[in-house]
């Protein structure tokens, strides 16, 4: 009992002198460590490598994702000729300067611009014209001139 006692205690003790004491060495700071996640010290320092490195690439990541949004904007701003913003100039050139968007965005703005351009034509249009049958039109369109060529067959004068 005295033995548990003094093991849970006795660790949060040394815990506090180590601290009020101050004159350690660091080493001996990173063994404590090392030893408190049941790792040797080199154990300890190549997960503490692999940490930083883990998040150097989560931070790359995020950095080149943020890139892309804000190339999506220029791209929506330079499309609808809104004025241009300063940050999302500054996040790309943060992630290199030239940031290609991901396939399925520049898949969705490709789509919106052929639906843009489609609605831009005459026929698009027409066909946005409700009660408006554009097979019918294009059938009587196409009888109008048969008849106009038939008539001008018939005519003496030319």
């Amino acid at each position: 009992m005295a033995f548990m006692v003094k093991t849970m205690v006795g660790g949060q003790l040394k815990n506090l002198t180590g601290s009020l004491g101050g004159g350690e060495d660091k080493e001996d700071g990173d063994k404590s460590a090392a030893e408190a996640q049941g790792m040797s010290r080199e154990e300890y320092e190549e997960y503490q490598k692999q940490l930083v490195e883990e998040k150097m690439e989560r931070d790359a990541q995020f950095t080149q994702r943020k890139a892309e949004r804000a190339t999506l904007r220029s791209h929506f701003r330079d499309k609808y000729r809104l004025p241009k913003n300063e940050t999302d100039e500054s996040q790309i050139q943060m992630a290199g300067g030239d940031v290609e968007l991901p396939r399925e965005l520049a898949k969705m703005i490709e789509e919106d611009t052929e639906e843009e351009q489609e609605r831009a034509s005459v026929l698009g249009q027409l066909a946005s014209l409700p009660g408006l049958d554009l097979g019918s039109l294009k059938d009587k369109a196409q009888a109008t001139l048969g008849d106009l060529k038939q008539s001008a067959e018939k005519c003496h004068i030319m």
